[in-house]
This record gives C-alpha cells, sequence and structure tokens, in this order.
C-alpha cells in the first residue's frame, strides 16, 4: 500500500456521477489503502452531468470529459495522464471504455458483469493491449480474508474431494415494479442495458464467481430456471440454477431480487467427503468448518487458525474489530496497484481476470439459453 512509501497511481473514472452507488464504491476502495489518487473523469454521457459531479469530487476542470473517448486520448497523450481507469457504467457500456483505455496502454479495473453480450465479452477478450495495460474485473466479495482462507482450506484438500456446493444471493429491493426516477433500477431491469440478465447478471454472477473461486471446480453444464415474477419485467428477478462440475461434484445456485426479507444474503456452503465450511456475507468476519465426526470450528478473520498469506495479507485491523464489504473491495484495488507496479507475484490466481469475465458472460448465457429450453442441461463449453 502507498503508506508504505509507494507512489500513488493516477486514476480516472467513467460513470459513477452523483448519485450513482457503485461509483461512490469504487472511490472509496481506491481511497483506503492510499495507493490511487482520482485524477480525471468522463463521470457522465450527459456534458452538465459530467461537469457536476466533477467539480463536486474536486477534479481539475480541464479533467473532467463528457466522453471516454476523448478522456482516453487526452489522457494518454499527457505526460501526467492515468495509469488507470475505473469503469463503473452499467453493463452495456462496459466494452467500449475498457478496449479504449486497454489499447491508449492504460490500466482498467471494471466493474462486473465484464459486458452484456458474450459476442463483447470474447472481443474484449481478444484484444492485445498496449504496453501491457493490465485488467481487473471487481468481483469484490472475493476479497475478504475469510474467502481466500476457504480458497486456501479446499486447495490443501482439509474437505476432501469436494460433493457439494450451494451458492445463494437473494435481495428484495425488486420486489415491486421500480418507478422510473430509480435510476439503479431503471437499467437493471432494460435488456438493452443490463443485456441478456437480470438478477443472473448483477448478482447471479458474483454467486457464481465466489463458488468457482473457493473450489477451483471447473462447470461443465446448467439446467436453469429463470423467472420474472413481477408483471412487465423483461428480465428476470428470480433464478434457480443446478451446477454440474468437472470430476462429479454438483451445485446449486439461487439468486432473487424479490426475496422479501433478504437485504444481501450471499452466502456459500461447501462440502467435500472429509469437511464442510459455511460463510456468510452479512456477517465476513466468522465461517464455520467442520471436519467430519469433530466438533464445528468457528474461524474468524485473523484469528488463530488463518496463518496463511492469502488470508492475512490485507487484514488491515486486529481479530476482533469487524472488516466489511468496502474493505473487501479495497483489497482488490489494493492489490491491483502491486500488480501495476510490478510487484503482483503475490497474488496470482487471486484477483479476477478477463478470462474470469469471459467464463462469467458464458455462465449467464448458457442459464439464459437453459432457461429457454425448460431448464435442458447445457455446456458452457457449447454457447
Amino acid at each position: 500500500m502507498a503508506e508504505t512509501g509507494a507512489k500513488r497511481i493516477r486514476l480516472g473514472m467513467v460513470g459513477g456521477g452523483t448519485g450513482a452507488f457503485i461509483g461512490y464504491v469504487h472511490r472509496v476502495a481506491s481511497r483506503i489503502d492510499g495507493d490511487y489518487d482520482l485524477v480525471a473523469g468522463a463521470l457522465s454521457s450527459r456534458p452538465e452531468v459530467a461537469k457536476e459531479s466533477g467539480r463536486n469530487i474536486g477534479l481539475a476542470e480541464d479533467r473532467i470529459y463528457s466522453s471516454y473517448e476523448e478522456m482516453a486520448r487526452a489522457e494518454a497523450a499527457r505526460p501526467d495522464g492515468i495509469e488507470a481507469v475505473s469503469i463503473v457504467t452499467p453493463n452495456h457500456m462496459h466494452f467500449g471504455p475498457a478496449k479504449a483505455f486497454l489499447e491508449a496502454g492504460i490500466h482498467v479495473i471494471c466493474d462486473k458483469p465484464l459486458t452484456a453480450t458474450l459476442e463483447d465479452a470474447r472481443a474484449l477478450a481478444a484484444i492485445k493491449p498496449k504496453n501491457g495495460a493490465k485488467f481487473l474485473l471487481t468481483h469484490n466479495y472475493t476479497g475478504y480474508p475469510l474467502i481466500r482462507q476457504a480458497r486456501q482450506l479446499v486447495e490443501s484438500g482439509a474437505l476432501g474431494t469436494i460433493r457439494v456446493i450451494q451458492a445463494e444471493y437473494p435481495q428484495d429491493w425488486l420486489t415491486e415494479p421500480a418507478a422510473d426516477d430509480n435510476k439503479q433500477a431503471s437499467w437493471r431491469t432494460d435488456p438493452a442495458r443490463s443485456g441478456a440478465g437480470g438478477a443472473i447478471g448483477d448478482i447471479g454472477t458474483h454467486a457464481y464467481n465466489l463458488l468457482r473461486f473457493v473450489t477451483g471446480l471447473k462447470t461443465e453444464a446448467v439446467s436453469a430456471d429463470l423467472t420474472s415474477f413481477v408483471p412487465g419485467r423483461q428480465l428476470d428477478d428470480n433464478v434457480h440454477i443446478m451446477l454440474r462440475f468437472q470430476g462429479g461434484a454438483r451445485g446449486m445456485l439461487w439468486a432473487s431480487q424479490v426475496a422479501v426479507g433478504c437485504e444481501n444474503g450471499l452466502q456459500l456452503r461447501v462440502y467435500g467427503d472429509k469437511g464442510g465450511l459455511e460463510w456468510r456475507q452479512d456477517n465476513p468476519n466468522y465461517m464455520w468448518f467442520t471436519e467430519f465426526g469433530r466438533p464445528k470450528q468457528l474461524l474468524t478473520r485473523g484469528g488463530a487458525i488463518s496463518g496463511n498469506a492469502a488470508s492475512t495479507m490485507n487484514v488491515r485491523v486486529p481479530a476482533g474489530h469487524p472488516e466489511g464489504y468496502l474493505e473487501a473491495f479495497a483489497t482488490l484495488y489494493s492489490q491491483f496497484a502491486e500488480v501495476i507496479r510490478g510487484n503482483g507475484a503475490p497474488y496470482d490466481g487471486l484477483l479476477p481476470t478477463l478470462a474470469d469475465g469471459v467464463e462469467g458472460m458464458e455462465f449467464i448465457t448458457a442459464s439464459v439459453k437453459s432457461s429457454q429450453s425448460d431448464g435442458k442441461w447445457t455446456k458452457l463449453s457449447e454457447v
């Protein structure tokens, strides 16, 4: 982190203007460990909103842009231009900015899912970035220390051969039709801006990425039932998916935005022939680990049993002091800063990549296709 004396990275942002939830989250995450200075932005496609938003967060007038194309050209030409950019737009506006900045030799930090379509995801992955520009996909839940601990437990064989995986991510905020002035809901329920998936693309991909990150198992096929319960809604708001993994393991994934009483219920359960583990995002500093025939163990973030490098490298405060969502997000930003500085070896395999983004789009595409075929088993390799 920059507080060790490392030079701060000049950061820009596309999207995330005044009132945008995820843009604010990215700005906070980039500041927590002192690794970045936000110096430029194309914060809205509307020039007047872009100007106002840039002024509100203290950007210099000549670093406030009305389009990402203008920003990429101008910043690449400046001797003090940005070194990295955060893309925090709706899904359909991920591909264009990511392509422009990678081709300009500027590192890209992009919110998930990677793009609105699988075709765009594969086209983005085929780009040859200028000057070796790097890419980070912000599946931020992989930044939790105990999720890193869970991954290590699986890798160590502590759970034995994985048999069953259950991931779920229920919310209730879209239980009723979205109001026209609800910016967060309007684009997520619009196929033109969100892509083919609703809840599956917004939160289902998080649950899917989490189970893949922890277990390392490759998905073979999915059988999906995607439903739109709210009348008139064009995209799914509830998702039930069964998964088959290479090697024989089986999984279930549930994502919903109409589960009344659920605020943000991301959780993961993994069971092998020797043990199992259970973790919830709403209480992320604790995880249950059980060896077959023995009492459950409560593992704590930074506690006595979490002594592996991956789970402790970004523990910021002593055990018993809670860390949460923003810190997990900040972990990805901090570790990507080290990748940019050329010190990324300790984080190999821990940071979500373009390839993870493409697989996420394959998962969405296969699930939509399966659901349209009444749950027919659909291979990810065939979409």
